[in-house]
């Protein structure tokens, strides 16, 4: 399938994000379930049992206000719980507490920056409810059945809606990398896809190039990672092209992602919408947002993702590209001003510092977290370790190439780079006088490469300083090696 050009595709998201919360959403239960045993971080509450009246969990309401505010958001001075039925097992008491007509926030706008450039993408709303449970769909032998885990139900889960204002998966997949990265800054959720605590529904559409009409919206679901989102939106995009240069229609429905066969697949027919019969919520008052407590609020929001952005590339001179990747992560960002902190206060020095802590941690750093799989969180290196590391380099105890060895060693073990440099003996050679003696028998075991250079191969040189790092095992200090192997070879 070949994307026409005369189409436009038209996307918006539903971001579900679980909040960080001691508690859930409406009772006292723990909401840290993932290493628990099933059902047992759970109440009457969690489970709907009649009699029980959930309790609004203040932490995650301030939780949704202060990610309104960093979305530009309009934060309502009255708000309400509503009621949210639906038949669908992972409801026990078939309904969702939510917010319907009064969310907490609304009418903001996220930028974001893509290949394109940058994208104004509008928020309608940002809004609280409690998560569902989990079924767990099991088959053996001849038989399907699925269990229910009621640990998750009741934690306290945000959703961020936009208008449909993404127009590719490439932007769609900009918008969740950037979202994330504030919802880390901010604090207000762990926003681990993998994990399920950051979870997105994408609705799309195409239309013809100048057309204001929508065309029917498709909603994808059981994406589970930011690669899998924009594979989704990509195939998508493309089948609905081919519906309609092939003249077959297109059903609005909500479709689900298989990652194994790389492409969606029909779930169940929207074109009778389902009516979920919001009422407000009878066991829960709507409360008031005072301004002065929202006031606060914003006080307390950290230095965005874009703003550090900015800082950095203005404070240490960083390319757009090194500034945004250090940034995406606020635990990068943090390790890496730990590193150029402890630099001189000279500007050219400190910029310096910034340029070589940066090629640390996009470099080796980066490389060795994916491999692992791993977040600089769990990081075994300390800032510190990485200075001293560093000041190796600088005093020539290691080339660089030593101090990419050690910084792997340093990465698996989590020992500090003066210790792995004794235990293996790792140490530049940087004497002239110990240098020198490699250099006179590397010339004279190599006389066909010093009368190459007699003969004007300045390539010679560069044959003759490999020698010499033979001979040292690696360790001859490269520069200082080539200085003497061109004087050596002038003064024959």
């Amino acid at each position: 399938m070949v994307l026409n050009m005369d189409y436009e595709t038209i996307i918006g998201l539903e971001v579900h994000s679980q909040l960080n919360t001691d508690s859930k959403m409406f009772c006292s239960c723990m909401s840290t379930y993932q290493e628990m045993e099933p059902n047992t971080t759970i109440c009457p509450v969690c489970v709907g049992m009649p009699g029980t009246l959930p309790i609004p969990n203040t932490s995650a309401i301030k939780h949704v206000i202060r990610t309104g505010l960093a979305l530009e958001c309009d934060i309502s001075t009255e708000s309400k719980f509503d009621r949210k039925n639906y038949p669908y097992p992972d409801l026990m008491k078939g309904y969702q507490i939510s917010q319907f007509d009064k969310p907490i926030a609304s009418n903001g706008y996220l930028m974001i920056e893509g290949s394109d450039g940058v994208t104004k993408v509008r928020v309608n709303r940002v809004h609280l409810e409690e998560d569902v449970a989990k079924l767990m769909h099991r088959s053996e032998m001849d038989e399907s059945y699925s269990l229910l885990d009621i640990n998750r139900s009741g934690v306290p889960l945000m959703e961020i809606v936009t208008e449909p204002d993404l127009r590719s998966p490439d932007e769609a997949r900009d918008y969740l990398t950037t979202l994330r990265s504030i919802l880390r800054y901010l604090e207000v959720s762990t926003a681990n896809m993998e994990e399920g605590s950051f979870r997105c529904d994408a609705n799309i559409s195409i239309r013809r190039f100048g057309d204001a009409e929508l065309g029917p919206k498709v909603e994808i679901k059981n994406m589970n990672s930011f690669r899998a989102v924009h594979k989704a939106l990509t195939f998508e995009q493309k089948r609905q092209v081919n519906c309609k240069t092939t003249g077959e229609r297109i059903v609005q429905e909500t479709r689900g992602w298989s990652d194994q066969e790389g492409k969606t697949f029909s779930q169940r027919s929207k074109e009778q919408a389902h009516d979920y019969r919001y009422f407000p919520e009878p066991d829960i008052p709507p409360f008031h947002i005072d301004r002065s407590e929202v006031v606060e609020l914003k006080k307390s929001l950290p230095e965005l993702p874009q703003e550090r952005r900015n800082r950095f590339k203005e404070s240490y001179k960083l390319s757009d590209k090194e500034a945004e990747q250090l940034t995406l992560s606020k635990e990068m960002a943090d390790y890496f001003e730990t590193v150029v902190s402890a630099g001189s206060d000279n500007k050219e020095i400190l910029q310096s510092s910034a340029k070589v802590a940066s090629n640390w941690l996009l470099g080796e750093m980066t490389r060795l977290l994916n491999e692992k799989a791993q977040d600089i969180s769990s990081v075994l290196i300390p800032p510190a370790d990485l200075i001293e590391l560093q000041s190796m380099v600088d005093s020539k105890t290691l080339s660089s190439t030593m101090a990419k060895e050690v910084f792997e060693s340093m990465f698996n073990t989590g020992m500090t780079p003066a210790k792995i440099v004794q235990k293996s003996g790792m140490r530049q050679i940087s004497d002239e006088t110990t240098l020198e003696a490699l250099v006179e028998d590397a010339i004279q075991i190599n006389q066909k490469a010093v009368e190459d250079f007699l003969n004007g191969k300045e390539t010679a040189v560069r044959f003759l300083v490999g020698q010499v790092m033979k001979l040292a095992r690696g360790k001859a200090n490269p520069q200082l090696a080539e200085e003497l192997v061109v004087k050596r070879l002038k003064n024959l």
